[in-house]
């Protein structure tokens, strides 16, 4: 913490030290986490077997917009929508 002309100023790891000590803040980041890494697998995997947004979403039922969103945004999913695109790209959900 700097004090500067009597104000304070935190740094981002201060904050962030304190916030994770909230049960309910670390629940969310943990659960924000786990969706980030779930949508970078989908993109990676995707990329890697030479894949369009238009071919996955057609072989999982759904539309391109949809995988873009995923892939792209905060959007959230259901199980069932990553169940559908796991199996489009021949993979197994494994929890961990």
């Amino acid at each position: 913490m700097k004090k500067i002309k009597g104000h304070k100023f935190y740094t981002f790891e201060e904050v962030f030290k304190k916030d994770m000590k909230s049960k309910t803040f670390r629940n969310a980041y943990n659960a924000e986490l786990a969706q980030m890494r779930i949508k970078k697998q989908i993109k990676e995997t995707r990329i890697k077997k030479k894949m369009s947004q238009t071919t996955l979403a057609k072989k999982a039922g759904m539309t391109q917009s949809m995988i873009a969103r995923i892939e792209n945004t905060k959007h959230g999913f259901s199980y069932d929508t990553i169940y559908k695109i796991s199996s489009a790209l021949g993979k197994k959900i494994k929890l961990v």
